[in-house]
Parts: structure tokens; C-alpha cells; sequence
């Protein structure tokens, strides 16, 4: 196990070509999935992440997608207005250098840390990003559930008609994942959150991602019986479908 990653997970790599052939991904063309068993500390993901980007860049290590649950917390992305943590003393709160806002992680939510070299994978940071929502919703599309992108709104959303109308009248809306990540030197860190089967209560210490007129959901939410297993089966299978890998 590398040094630095939290104990006990299982590992797994997963082995492809180097995409369109156009680039030299640094590192050994191989994409590793390691899946953790119990709630990793966020102090400790992070330092684990640093480590393994930097392995990454050197060439001594392969690119790495992590499945996590993380114990309750808050954490504030480079945007994080002070007034959108509501409730500040609810759980801990740690500052980040991803993009975005305020975010609650906390069990019965996959977090999936994305450890990829996006110089190898032709420098196109929309292009990532873009992939990155694609995964998501090609994810939920495993449960028949449809993942949607809203202009000037991060994450996945999922329209929910049998609820009563938002302020405007139109469907109401509810988030279902949460997406932000971070470059440094083409190799990105962070990644992603998928409502599973959270305490959704969790989220009213914070006006997640900043936006007020809409809530959050989960997959269990939704009324689908569908575990973090389950979720994890359907990002290995979506997962090629969508990076090429």
C-alpha cells in the first residue's frame, strides 16, 4: 500500500491504452481503483492525495481513482462565502483548494478522488471537467436516474416534479452530486460527491455550493435501494465509457 493511504481498502488496477495516442501519459499507463472500508479523515485524504500526484508527475506511480466515505465535515472551496456557513460549529470545518464553495461530506455519501494525468489526457481542462460531469450522470443513469447540468449551477441535478414548484414556479430541482476539482502541474486532486443514502439533515449547517433555491437529494432519497457498492460497480463500468481508458 502506498505511504500515506489510509488502511484497511482493496485495490485494484485497471490497465488501457494511452487514449487517442497523441500524448505520453507520465506515470505506467495504468489507472488504479482502490476502494477504502472505513471513513477516511479529511487531513488525511489530502496529504494522501498530495503524496500521490506527486508520484504521478515523477513517473513513479499510476494514475488513481479512490472511493471514500469521510467522517461528518464541512469543506470550503476557494469561492466559500463566510455567510453560507450557517451553522459553523456543527462539524468540522476544512478549508480546501478545490474550486467551488461549501460542501458536506459525511457517511452514506461515495466520494471519489480522481488522481488522473490530464497533460496525457490532452490538456483540456473543460474537456475534463466536462468528462467529469459525463461520469455522473452516465452513473446514474445505472438507476434510471437522470443527472442533469444547470448553467451557472455546479454539480448534478435531478428534476423533482412530484414536489411542490420552486420560487419560480418551475419544477424543483434537487442536487445529487457535487463536483470540484484541482490541478496542479496537469495532474488533478479531488473529484467528486454522490448522494447515496446521506443524512441530508447534515446539509442545512452550510447553503451548499451556495445556491439557497434549491435542496439536495440521494439516490435512497429518490427510493432506490441502492448501496455504495452498487455505486461503485457502475462508476468502474461507466468509467471507460466516458475518459476512454
Amino acid at each position: 500500500m502506498e505511504s500515506g493511504f489510509f488502511a484497511p481498502s482493496r485495490s485494484v488496477e485497471h490497465t488501457g491504452d494511452a487514449g487517442n495516442g497523441t500524448a505520453q501519459r507520465r506515470g505506467t499507463g495504468m489507472v488504479e481503483w482502490r476502494i477504502e472500508e472505513a471513513p477516511v479523515p479529511y487531513e488525511v485524504a489530502v496529504a494522501a492525495m498530495e503524496d500521490r500526484a506527486a508520484a504521478i508527475r515523477a513517473g513513479t506511480a499510476p494514475e488513481l481513482i479512490w472511493l471514500l466515505e469521510h467522517p461528518p465535515l464541512y469543506t470550503a472551496g476557494t469561492s466559500a462565502r463566510s455567510a453560507d456557513l450557517v451553522d459553523p460549529d456543527r462539524f468540522p470545518v476544512f478549508p480546501t483548494r478545490r474550486g467551488g464553495q461549501y460542501t458536506y461530506h459525511g457517511p452514506g455519501q461515495r466520494v471519489v478522488y480522481v488522481m488522473l494525468d490530464v497533460a496525457g489526457r490532452g490538456r483540456d481542462v473543460r474537456r475534463f471537467v466536462a468528462q467529469m460531469e459525463a461520469w455522473v450522470i452516465a452513473t446514474l443513469d445505472r438507476f434510471n436516474v437522470k443527472g442533469e447540468i444547470r448553467e451557472g449551477r455546479v454539480g448534478v441535478w435531478v428534476v423533482r416534479p412530484e414536489k411542490a414548484p420552486g420560487p419560480d414556479g418551475a419544477p424543483r430541482e434537487e442536487k445529487i452530486a457535487a463536483i470540484g476539482v484541482r490541478l496542479k502541474k496537469w495532474v488533478s486532486m479531488h473529484g467528486l460527491s454522490i448522494n447515496v443514502e446521506p443524512d441530508l439533515s447534515h446539509f442545512d449547517g452550510i447553503v451548499p455550493c451556495g445556491i439557497t433555491d434549491h435542496g439536495v437529494t440521494s439516490l435512497v432519497d429518490l427510493g432506490l435501494p441502492v448501496t455504495l457498492e452498487d455505486v461503485d460497480t457502475a462508476l468502474r463500468q461507466t468509467f471507460d465509457e466516458v475518459f476512454g481508458n
